[in-house]
């Protein structure tokens, strides 16, 4: 069955993090960073952070999928697929391995350099993100991570660092990977938290007051950022990558529909002022009357209005359905128990529920929020438990079925006068789930032969998904069969 092809500069490819990935923890100058203190984890037991690095844990950021070392190899696979751009980050412990350092690591730049080169002459477009997650270990215990301003400046310097180094060979900038998530409703003991903070939990003292703290700063250290890279180089395009969740109500009763639409604006607060420049009123208005007082200088709002950003990135996996506020727990609606998951959808063996038409809503609402702003797809795919068969293969029609009705909602959201400019899948090859820290969460068109339980020689294995994906890019989206 064909499908109407996408726009001719559709942008198709995939994301990775380095941290997920690399490995090569200790390799060429590079400082320990805040996720290289985590320990393995799976669905039913989180990660921990320990203070030192323990003898006999599992620390598999450490290894990772020794991408630092095969990243010829691997880029070489994703040019065959025929990848028109691959998302990476840049460890910030790689260039600057305390994050104070009075210089950068050549070491480190001249690594991200071949990385970069290896891209470019693959015709694959580096979108470089300049913080997901990896802060230098020293920054996390000497400035207590964002809930200090100072770290504002040194990751403006790191960040200025990249500028200078690959100006002329990379034009899209990330300035920060989903710190929306980083709000005084979180629960700010978890590990999200701590990657995203770079804090460690005995210092946070009052939860909500500091969350809100870290999750300003860091809105201010991308408008920091973007001022920079502008006037380095003003064709640079910078954006921010969000993660997004639309909320269903549980009935149709007006007050949760209310609560629907707080729950799935409650994250939107930093992207509006990467936006329009502004923090906005209604977060302000909140923070009073839960008692948080944020310190906004008139330099700060001068700051954020000249920061603002080119592009969004929208990284989309489920949906979900707020808890009705009129029906109580384990009352039944139309055969349907209050606070239970959305009975229309299938999920995921992580427990994710499948939902492409969401993809399209918040595309849609997006669009019309924040007045048609070009936006990336910079993450969105499938986690699940892949085995190699008998013959060594990996048959993966769930994956391939989950692309292929999030490509039609995507070609829906175009249609409807989307500003859509590309998808980048997460992440097109396996590596180390963020959230647990294992290797059995696997999202890739890429197989790699490595185990939890370390066993596995890394070998890379086309899934079946592999020469799909290469189709789907071949045809602009024209063939999803």
């Amino acid at each position: 069955m064909n499908y109407k092809k996408f726009p001719d500069n559709f942008i198709w490819g995939g994301s990775i993090a380095a941290h997920q990935c690399e490995g090569a923890w200790q390799e060429d100058g590079k400082g320990p960073s805040a996720i290289d203190y985590l320990t393995g984890g799976t669905f039913s037991k989180a990660r921990r952070v320990t203070k030192e690095i323990v003898e006999g844990e599992y620390y598999p950021n450490h290894e990772g999928i020794d991408f630092y070392h095969t990243y010829p190899e691997d880029i070489k696979l994703f040019k065959e697929m025929g990848f028109k751009a691959l998302r990476i980050s840049i460890d910030w412990s790689r260039i600057y391995p305390n994050g104070d350092d009075e210089k950068p690591n050549q070491k480190g730049l001249d690594h991200y350099t071949q990385v970069i080169d290896q891209l470019l002459a693959c015709g694959i477009e580096p979108i470089i993100t300049l913080f997901h997650f990896e802060m230098p270990l020293h920054i996390v215990r000497e400035y207590n991570g964002w809930l200090n301003r100072k770290t504002i400046d040194l990751f403006v310097r790191h960040c200025t660092t990249l500028f200078n180094e690959y100006k002329g060979k990379v034009k899209y900038w990330v300035t920060f990977n989903e710190i929306n998530h980083l709000d005084p409703s979180c629960d700010f003991d978890s590990i999200f938290t701590y990657m995203l903070a770079g804090v460690e939990y005995d210092v946070i003292k009052n939860p909500k007051q500091d969350l809100a703290t870290i999750g300003y700063n860091m809105t201010l250290a991308s408008a920091k950022v973007v001022a920079a890279a502008k006037e380095i180089d003003p064709s640079f395009q910078i954006g921010g990558v969000f993660g997004l969740t639309c909320y269903y109500p549980q009935t149709c009763h007006p007050a949760d529909n209310l609560q629907a639409f707080f729950d799935t604006n409650r994250d939107f607060y930093q992207m509006d002022t990467f936006v329009n420049g502004i923090f906005p009123r209604y977060k302000l208005a909140e923070y009073e009357k839960n008692g948080i007082h944020l310190e906004i200088s008139e330099k700060d709002r001068q700051v954020l209005l000249n920061g603002k950003v080119d592009f969004l990135g929208l990284n989309y996996y489920s949906s979900s359905v707020s808890p009705s506020v009129v029906v109580k727990e384990n009352e039944k609606i139309d055969g349907v128990l209050a606070g239970i998951s959305n009975p229309y959808l299938e999920a995921s063996d992580w427990g994710w529920k499948i939902d492409p038409v969401g993809l399209r809503y918040l595309l849609n609402y997006l669009d019309r929020r924040y007045h048609g702003i070009p936006m990336i797809i910079t993450e969105n795919g499938l986690g699940a438990v892949d085995e190699l068969d008998s013959n060594g293969k990996v048959h993966d029609p769930y994956r391939i079925e989950y692309l292929r009705k999030h490509f039609v909602e995507m070609r829906n959201a175009i249609d409807d006068g989307v500003n859509l400019m590309g998808y980048l899948m997460w992440g097109p090859i396996d590596l180390v789930s963020a959230t647990t820290g294992e290797m059995k969460k696997r999202y890739g068109f890429i197989y790699v032969n490595k185990q939890d339980d370390g066993t596995g020689d890394g070998r890379r294995i086309k899934k079946d998904s592999f020469e799909w994906y290469k189709s789907v890019i071949a045809s602009n989206g024209e063939n999803l069969a």
